[in-house]
């Protein structure tokens, strides 16, 4: 049953490589079981109006008196930072501009007072996130000047003015832990006023975190929040109160972060990443002050992991859920390698709601819960029983992902539409989302109950999942059967329309079975129009029949993990269902 996150369980003893297992407890549960979306509303009108009473208060004089106070003259020390930066990004900075997902700003137009650039651009700013990029090429001698004058630039327009998006939690956060571990970027100065500026804003940043961390919106962002009071504790002289209050805090919020099974509770691999990423450097902060790290932090951190490695595909890359994009096999792996634990995928997330199924080369990844609640997530999609394809090195199904990337290559409109039920490889209903996505962005009535039954046989990996999502506007559940071979040469599947129970029969309705293909594939229709051949360059030959409907090949896209979108197609089954309900059997075979 899925309701409120649990506190994740202790760690498990060191796996052996050939362990099919992430943990001890990773088993495949046989068997139906329910899942159930937890009453949520989003943020009501009294919480959003308190939310904005508090960031109106920040510009208040009383504001600025809160953050006044003793500065420290230098750090404890200097922690490493785990993850290694993006040196094409770094090359860019010393070259003379900002390079953040196919954008670019030069250095010489940079001006924080007015930033017209999209929002993930502006926390990569306003975070530093770019010092780690900077520190990856090129000696120190010639990263500082530039590093230093940025923070120059940064600290006359936004130290002292306390406002949205610098001071975003996590982004503040995120600013403590970068400039700790690249304060020899940034603290080689001789100049003491401006030494005294950076280590005054340090301090402030952690006052302002102490204020304003409960109050901010539940989710990553908020865990971020409090690892930042954490680190400022342990980096700045006299921080035993609040590392007490801050460890407080964040052992509070991990709890409710994330499920038992180590999933984040916005469902996004996106957060699942950031979140792994802050505790790791949060980690590395304890072992510089040579201090143990809390229990409570190593045992979300042995969870999480096999959770996230649960969503990548054959060629190590992130699956497409929630918003995200498909990240780089790449940047998963420095992930993994910085949180330090040695474990493999996660099967099935009982509570997270991913599923798992591998033969072979070949991974299969299905959405199996209801979208997140409301008020963890600001790119839900309405994806439930959606699933993703891959076969060694190529994606095979996709979902378009992305949502959550919104920018200048993927605008606002976009943005919106990548979160309906049709930008994912599963069944739409009367061109209706599984979950009504509405006009102030926020996830509406839909999935409430996902009905699961998972298991292994003679013939192969099967899962059968249903959702609600249709019940009450259209009478029907849609079930879906996935059946993948021991070789991974087969999936075999039948989507279903069936009548809800104590709903009256309404007249027929059209439907749209949708398979998203992968950037690599070219598809072209079978002369009876039931199948389709699904070529990719130099890869593996696939082939897929459908026993229903009429099929079609449409223009999709594809949003890969730096935000850009990529011309795709798609297969499209229609048809139509009475009251009565539907049945579609199809298959994807390798057949060279």
């Amino acid at each position: 049953m899925k309701g409120r996150p649990l506190t994740a369980a202790p760690a498990d003893p060191p796996l052996d490589p050939g362990d099919d297992a992430a943990t001890l407890d990773d088993t495949i549960e046989p068997g139906k079981r329910l899942i159930r979306l937890p009453a949520d509303k989003g943020l009501s009108l009294g919480d959003r109006v308190a939310n904005a009473i508090t960031r109106l208060t920040w510009r208040t004089p009383l504001h600025a008196l809160r953050l006044k106070g003793r500065f420290p003259l230098k750090l404890l020390g200097v922690p490493t930072d785990p993850v290694p930066g993006d040196a094409r990004a770094g090359t860019a900075i010393r070259a003379g501009h900002f390079l953040h997902r196919g954008l670019k700003l030069p250095l010489g137009e940079l001006d924080f007072a007015a930033l017209n650039v999209a929002p993930t651009f502006a926390d990569y700013l306003h975070s530093f996130a770019w010092l780690r990029d900077l520190a990856a090429t090129g000696s120190r001698a010639d990263s500082t000047p530039i590093a230093e004058a940025v923070v120059r630039h940064w600290l006359g327009t936004h130290g002292e003015t306390v406002n949205e998006p610098a001071w975003k939690a996590d982004n503040t956060a995120w600013r403590i832990l970068f400039w700790a571990s690249h304060a020899p970027l940034i603290l080689s100065s001789s100049d003491l006023v401006y030494r005294s500026a950076v280590l005054n804003h340090l301090a402030r940043a952690a006052r302002h975190l102490d204020r304003v961390a409960d109050k901010t919106r539940p989710g990553t962002g908020q865990m971020v929040a409090w690892v930042g009071i954490v680190a400022a504790s342990l980096l700045m002289p006299g921080g035993e109160p609040r590392q007490v209050f801050g460890e407080a805090g964040l052992r509070k919020v991990l709890e409710t972060s994330f499920y038992a099974d180590g999933g984040n509770i916005s469902r996004s691999p996106q957060a699942q990443l950031d979140a792994v990423m802050a505790l790791s450097m949060l980690v590395k902060i304890y072992d510089m002050r040579r201090m143990e790290v809390p229990p409570f932090i190593q045992e979300v951190l042995a969870r999480a992991v096999p959770a996230l490695l649960g969503l990548i595909h054959s060629d190590g890359g992130m699956g497409s859920w929630q918003g995200s994009g498909a990240t780089s096999a790449a940047y998963v792996q420095a992930i993994v390698d910085a949180s330090g634990v040695r474990t493999r995928p996660l099967k099935q997330a009982r509570d997270w709601g991913y599923q798992r199924l591998v033969a072979n080369k070949v991974v299969l990844l299905a959405d199996a819960a209801p979208p997140p609640i409301a008020r963890v997530t600001e790119a839900g999609c309405a994806s439930t029983l959606a699933f993703e394809l891959s076969d060694g090195a190529e994606r095979i199904v996709v979902n378009c992902g992305g949502a959550a990337l919104a920018g200048a290559t993927i605008p606002a409109d976009l943005a919106r539409g990548l979160r309906t039920t049709a930008a994912h490889s599963t069944l739409i209903l009367a061109d209706s989302n599984s979950t009504a996505i509405l006009s102030n962005g926020s996830l509406g009535k839909g999935v409430t109950e996902v009905e699961l039954d998972r298991r292994e046989t003679p013939q192969g990996s099967r899962l059968e999942m249903s959702h609600d999502g249709y019940a009450r506007r259209h009478g029907l559940i849609h079930r879906r059967l996935l059946i993948l071979s021991p070789n991974g040469r087969e999936l075999r599947g039948e989507d279903m329309l069936l009548p809800a129970p104590r709903t009256r029969r309404k007249g027929d309705k059209g439907f749209a079975l949708r398979f998203h293909l992968g950037p690599h594939i070219s598809a072209s229709l079978t002369a009876d129009k039931l199948g389709a051949l699904l070529r990719v360059g130099g890869g593996p030959l696939w082939q897929f029949r459908t026993s229903e409907g009429g099929l079609d090949i449409e223009q999709s896209l594809w949003v890969d993990g730096e935000g850009r979108p990529h011309p795709t197609e798609q297969l499209v089954v229609t048809g139509t269902t009475p009251a009565g309900g539907a049945s579609i059997g199809w298959i994807f075979k390798h057949i060279g």
